[in-house]
């Protein structure tokens, strides 16, 4: 479990870095969302690598502690993007095009499923809603890169330059209903 969440943590600091970097040079608030989206996992593959070291591997009280992290990391991300994206929409900000993060969010759409697949089958094998979690989030970084993809896609071919906060939106609303389900411990041992 834990060798899964350092693969995660270090995906994700490269992937965070490079999709925040390019997200300001671009002006995509979608990529930056996603950058954020990134970190949020990041912190949650430590949340696991914690929650699965010494005296805390059988203990509920940390599964139920670390359980309430991975699901508060879902809500730190939706008030900023949300916020940035109906910014953009209304103040009718065109991003520019960033093939650097058209290539990051393609490759997170192809990787992510399988990291996401795994942590949940290990976690229903480990009956913890915490990896759950965390494989929930590898998951919606899945979802949210083709959501990302389509946006800035759609603005660098077609000039449809509003997918980009749209996409923005579809990740923070994306990122409340995963928090609710995570906080209430919804998802252990369901099928993938």
């Amino acid at each position: 479990m834990r060798l899964l969440s350092w693969v995660s943590l270090a995906w994700m600091a490269t992937e965070g870095v490079v999709a925040i970097t390019a997200g300001v040079l671009a002006g995509s608030i979608a990529l930056i969302g996603f950058g954020i989206d990134s970190a949020i996992e990041g912190f949650a593959s430590l949340i696991i690598i914690w929650r699965f070291t010494g005296s805390r591997l059988l203990s509920h009280a940390a599964e139920e502690r670390a359980q309430k992290l991975v699901a508060i990391q879902f809500f730190l991300l939706a008030p900023y993007v949300g916020y940035e994206a109906v910014s953009q929409l209304v103040a009718g900000e065109h991003p520019q095009t960033s093939w650097i993060g058209i290539a990051l969010v393609t490759s997170s759409a192809i990787g992510m499923p399988f990291l996401g697949i795994a942590k949940r089958r290990l976690a229903d094998k480990l009956g913890s809603v915490a990896t759950r979690g965390e494989g929930t989030q590898n998951l919606l970084c899945a979802y949210l890169a083709l959501a990302v993809l389509v946006g800035l896609l759609g603005n660098t071919l077609f000039g449809l330059w509003w997918l980009d906060p749209a996409a923005a939106l579809v990740i923070a609303a994306v990122a409340v209903k995963e928090g609710r389900s995570s906080w209430r411990g919804e998802g252990c041992c369901a099928s993938c």
